[in-house]
């Protein structure tokens, strides 16, 4: 009675009869019984749908620019004539062989030397100073720091009118009190008064980010050199500048970033003049596009710029990646 039973039960499953004669499932149909397969699927292309929307419009915004730049470069485009026409490289030509190319990229170069400096020296002494225990450190570091947050246009006016005009500015009146004559900043230094307005501007980040470094300083370590009787300046060279090595590394690359298109601080004080003494690459752009009405040179001006400034940016990140792998 126990066998008719056990084949009625078997007969009702097809697979359980397979199985139990000794056949092998085909591999097709294994596959279609793999279980997730679909949700493994789907949660792969799902992020790619979500995210590919936002990617199409990056590529777009960042390629579109850059495509119509480079056909103009190669355009005869002056507002002042009547149509365009394809003349290839001869506005990359005339702008190489142009002195006043050469005299905005020993502008530039000058004025992100001198900013460079003065802010890592300035702002290493600041951050030195504020760093000391002092009544009203609170407010001393605010008033350090506020420049940082002043907009290059109204920096540039106070400095203009208010400290380095020659006739009521706050320096000529200081000269004339010492009865020394009044000198004309914008006159005869122009690109050193541009340094130095720029200079005001970033010395508050150089402070930020040392003073940062200075407070994660091994307290035990300075205590250690000083019972060993380590002075003031071995204690600064041996312990703290080997330190702050890698926030002024940071700050150089930070800074240059920006310095290299340094343009309202020369478009509201000096125009670029006299001359060409402090005009610098963007300035150049500048005055080629709007005040030649020189479309295409300045594209091919904008291309030069990028590419100089892309050879910086990829020197100043490998530099940074060595001194973070020491």
């Amino acid at each position: 009675m126990a066998r008719p039973m056990a084949s009625a039960h078997v007969e009702g499953h097809p697979a359980e009869v397979r199985q139990a004669e000794g056949r092998q499932v085909p591999p097709h149909a294994a596959r279609r019984t793999v279980p997730g397969a679909s949700i493994i699927g789907t949660k792969r292309i799902v992020p790619f749908l979500c995210t590919s929307p936002s990617v199409v419009v990056m590529l777009l915004w960042m390629v579109v620019p850059v495509v119509m730049t480079v056909w103009f470069s190669l355009l005869h485009y002056n507002l002042m004539d009547e149509g365009r026409r394809f003349i290839g490289l001869r506005n990359f030509v005339y702008l190489l062989t142009d002195p006043s190319l050469t005299d905005a990229l020993l502008n530039t170069v000058s004025l992100v030397a001198g900013v460079l400096v003065a802010s890592i020296v300035f702002g290493m002494l600041l951050a030195l100073l504020i760093n000391q225990p002092m009544f009203g450190r609170p407010v001393v570091r605010l008033m350090v720091v506020a420049p940082f947050f002043v907009m290059p246009t109204v920096s540039a006016l106070i400095w203009k009118n208010m400290l380095m005009n020659p006739v009521s500015g706050l320096f000529a009146w200081v000269a004339h009190q010492l009865g020394l004559p009044a000198f004309d900043w914008f006159a005869d230094a122009p690109l050193v008064a541009v340094g130095i307005i720029v200079a005001w501007q970033w010395i508050p980040f150089a402070t930020l980010i040392l003073l940062t470094a200075l407070q994660s300083l091994d307290r035990e370590q300075m205590e250690a050199a000083e019972i060993d009787g380590a002075g003031s300046i071995i204690l600064f060279r041996r312990v703290i500048m080997p330190h702050l090595a890698r926030p002024v590394t940071i700050v150089i690359l930070i800074e240059t970033m920006f310095l290299l298109s340094v343009f309202a601080e020369i478009l509201v004080t000096t125009g670029g003049g006299p001359g060409d003494e402090s005009t610098n690459l963007p300035f150049l752009i500048y005055k080629t596009a709007l005040l030649d009405f020189d479309v295409g040179g300045a594209s091919a001006g904008g291309l030069i710029a990028v590419v100089l400034a892309n050879i910086v940016a990829i020197f100043l990140v490998r530099t940074v990646a060595r001194s973070l792998d020491q």
